[in-house]
């Protein structure tokens, strides 16, 4: 039993890495696609990739409550496959409007992961801070695997091959899930495993509230940078636009760097009250964003790959919060309407990414982030006070 756990848990973070990779693919190509569709700028094509993290954040909600009363797994096998067609579907498409279809859909596959495959993967987990943070490491080198392998297939194969072949590897993926991963005895709404600390619903509800919103502030701040970074640096370092390859090299080793801080944060939650770490984190971000605003030339990469560590590094706070403050029955619920909110509210930033760089350039928006970033630490004063970590219980 062991052994099959430890299987599901790679083949789920598997899926997290997944599902990073493929909303990706679209920002990292977005050149290449819009010259093939006689676009004559990739900031015109970029508010056509909207709808699929517009989806992403809009069918949590369904994705949360089905895998809550229907199951876990099933819903997991509708994501890979999901994902593996609609990328292929992706990569056939002829114009804009089918290719804002074809991401939408993706999207609406992509929102399963986060409120199903996460609870999963923590509802047996002996420590969920860790596992929490080796997730968030396998998704965020999904990142990383973005920007590699879409530069070189693009550079080598064209856009389209992009899609196809992660689509095609995610079919791969959903049959060892669909051979590996034990069925349920029961939904997990028909569960009785309490929170790790218990709350009185108002402070319960103000804890939601605060992720929520946290949330939507930091994923404004992942959204911008991770769709905007390729873009910046083709724009800051002479000839590196013209050089998909080593633009997805570079790009790859911030991700792959910026991700081990995941794995840190995942440990020291397990062992450190989470709100002066969450807020430690965040208030990091806001001087990194404003150097990385005003850097020149390869300093950009630099400051890239500093900032890119602390936005990486508050991610497993906001599934570590939920993970110990709400039942296991009702977790996939939860993070579906938080997801819901935050990421309908945070989608945005792929529609006016474009349009905001063209308008103001990269320089102005990376200084509208510090001010993002000092916002969500307003946000992290409201949470309540916590138990001692030896007060709280497995």
């Amino acid at each position: 039993m062991r052994t099959m756990r430890r299987s599901v848990a790679l083949l789920l973070n598997i899926a997290h890495g997944i599902d990073h990779l493929f909303l990706l693919i679209f920002a990292t190509a977005v050149g290449a696609i819009a010259s093939d569709f006689g676009l004559a700028r990739w900031e015109d094509l970029m508010p056509f990739g909207a709808g699929a993290f517009l989806l992403f954040g809009l069918g949590s909600i369904p994705s949360g409550r089905l895998g809550d009363l229907w199951g876990r797994r099933p819903m997991m096998l509708v994501f890979f496959f999901g994902m593996g067609l609609s990328a292929l579907l992706v990569s056939i498409t002829q114009g804009p409007w089918q290719l804002a279809a074809a991401l939408t859909l993706m999207g609406a596959f992509a929102s399963i992961y986060h409120p199903v495959g996460i609870p999963m993967l923590v509802q047996h987990a002996e420590r969920p801070g860790a596992a929490i943070g080796v997730n968030g490491l396998s998704g965020n080198l999904g990142i990383a695997a973005a920007a590699l392998t879409t530069g070189v297939l693009v550079e080598h194969a064209g856009w389209r091959a992009a899609f196809a072949v992660p689509g095609l590897a995610s079919l791969a993926v959903g049959v060892l899930f669909w051979r590996i991963a034990p069925h349920e005895s029961e939904p997990p709404a028909r569960r009785v495993k309490r929170a790790a600390v218990t709350l009185e619903p108002r402070a319960l509800a103000r804890v939601l509230l605060v992720v929520t919103m946290a949330s939507a502030t930091g994923g404004l701040i992942f959204n911008l940078t991770t769709n905007g970074n390729a873009q910046m640096l083709g724009e800051r370092v002479a000839g590196l636009a013209a050089d998909p390859s080593r633009l997805g090299v570079l790009l790859a080793v911030v991700y792959a760097v910026a991700s081990l801080a995941q794995v840190v944060m995942g440990r020291l939650i397990d062992r450190y009250a989470l709100k002066p770490l969450w807020l430690t984190v965040v208030l990091v971000q806001a001087p990194m964003l404003a150097v990385a605003a005003a850097a020149p030339g390869w300093w950009t990469w630099l400051a890239l790959l500093g900032l890119m560590v602390f936005v990486f590094g508050s991610i497993p706070f906001i599934d570590a919060t939920i993970v110990r403050f709400v039942d296991d029955r009702m977790r996939s619920r939860v993070s579906g309407m938080r997801l819901a909110v935050s990421l309908g509210i945070s989608s945005a930033a792929v529609w006016a990414l474009g349009p905001a760089v063209k308008a103001a350039g990269f320089t102005t928006l990376f200084i509208a982030m510090s001010g993002i970033a000092v916002f969500t630490a307003g946000l992290l004063l409201l949470l309540p006070p916590e138990p001692r970590p030896q007060e709280i219980r497995p």
